[in-house]
């Protein structure tokens, strides 16, 4: 990872050791508005390199367009993807790289179908601070088709090299920048409440969340800081690259399964659903672990016990201006019943505390406290 202003420079120099074809994958028009793309266009052509780009990639990206990626990219036969953008950006390049070998759809990559034996080599360039990915060998996709929001992971797709220059965030929008930093939390606490004991594993988690607690509020209050924007993407880099899972048996994830249907559903911003969900998870969770709870509570506010622990997270996740409940989500047409559904269908729950539909349900109706 090269973390720092100007560090994109280095990138003509590495380029070259993967082949002489590069498949640039990026998102909308943001990164031509702040000069990121024609960057890395420069770099590209610096080293005497051909390039294809594919760009259009959602938040909350969907198959459809990975699927259209491949297919470019299999008439191409990159050497390398440069994947230019935030989380979504990434985790559909990760799925390229694995499809564009073989000849499976790349849906199959998070049915559990493909297991990749290999993959086009990615580098990462970070533009938006929230989901890890740029350090990590996970992927999260949609299929609205399917009615499912699922993921993946293999090695062969984690980047070769990622490239934070904090100057690229800049220009993400407050909304997203908050809901970044809540996403980095969340991360944080799906680690925590995984299953094993890891007190080194807790530090660091402890000190992750404690790092975006004091510069989030800050930077949501000055988005053009770039010292400031260096902290978050740091901090949200480490939240997800496996840092704080190390002594487990995993995360839990199960937030993050209930937030996936959210989304699909409703396309709410990954990070607002996890903060609308988590201080209704713990009260549902509180039921079963109210220690593991506690313990949250006095190691990253200080506080004692589970209402007091919940107060706090609820505080925190509103001091990063992210929705705390289903009022705050603001969705139109809400359907509680076809979230059930869809939670049924993706089987969303936790490794650690399993849920099922009788827990989904209890669920929301603390969301709507």
């Amino acid at each position: 990872m090269h973390f720092g202003k100007d560090v994109c420079l280095k990138m003509r120099t590495i380029l070259p050791a993967f082949g002489s074809k590069v498949l640039l994958i990026r998102g909308g028009e943001s990164t031509v508005k702040n000069g990121v793309r024609q960057k890395m266009i420069n770099e590209i052509e610096s080293a005497g390199l051909q390039w294809k780009e594919f760009s259009g990639v959602k938040p909350n990206p969907e198959i459809e367009e990975a699927r259209e990626a491949v297919k470019i990219g299999r008439e191409f036969a990159p050497d390398v993807i440069l994947a230019v953008g935030g989380g979504s950006v990434i985790d559909t390049a990760k799925a390229i790289a694995a499809a564009i070998p073989v000849d499976n759809d790349p849906w199959d990559l998070y049915t559990g179908k493909l297991k990749p034996k290999t993959a086009v080599p990615i580098i990462a360039v970070l533009t938006l601070a929230a989901t890890g990915t740029e350090m990590n060998p996970f992927s999260v996709m949609q299929n609205r088709a399917e009615g499912v929001k699922t993921s993946f992971m293999s090695r062969l797709v984690a980047p070769k090299y990622s490239f934070l220059d904090p100057s690229f965030t800049v220009s993400v929008p407050r909304a997203y920048t908050a809901y970044g930093i809540s996403d980095l939390v969340a991360h944080s606490m799906e680690a925590w409440f995984g299953e094993g004991d890891a007190s080194l594993s807790d530090r660091f988690t402890v000190a992750i969340i404690q790092e975006a607690i004091e510069y989030g509020p800050r930077l949501l209050k000055e988005v053009d800081n770039v010292d400031l924007r260096a902290r978050i993407m740091y901090a949200a880099t480490c939240a997800l690259n496996e840092l704080t899972m190390f002594g487990r048996k995993s995360g839990d994830w199960g937030v993050h399964g209930l937030g996936h249907v959210f989304s699909l559903l409703y396309g709410i911003p990954h990070g607002a659903t996890l903060s609308a969900i988590y201080p209704a998870w713990m009260k549902h969770i509180a039921k079963r672990d109210s220690a593991r709870i506690a313990e949250f509570g006095k190691a990253v506010f200080g506080v004692s016990g589970v209402d007091q622990t919940i107060e706090h997270t609820i505080k925190m996740y509103r001091s990063f201006l992210s929705p705390t409940n289903l009022n705050e989500m603001k969705i139109e047409s809400y359907d509680e019943h076809q979230v059930i559904d869809a939670m049924i269908k993706s089987e969303a729950s936790g490794y650690h505390y399993l849920l099922n539909e009788e827990d989904y349900r209890e669920i929301l109706q603390f969301m709507k406290a």
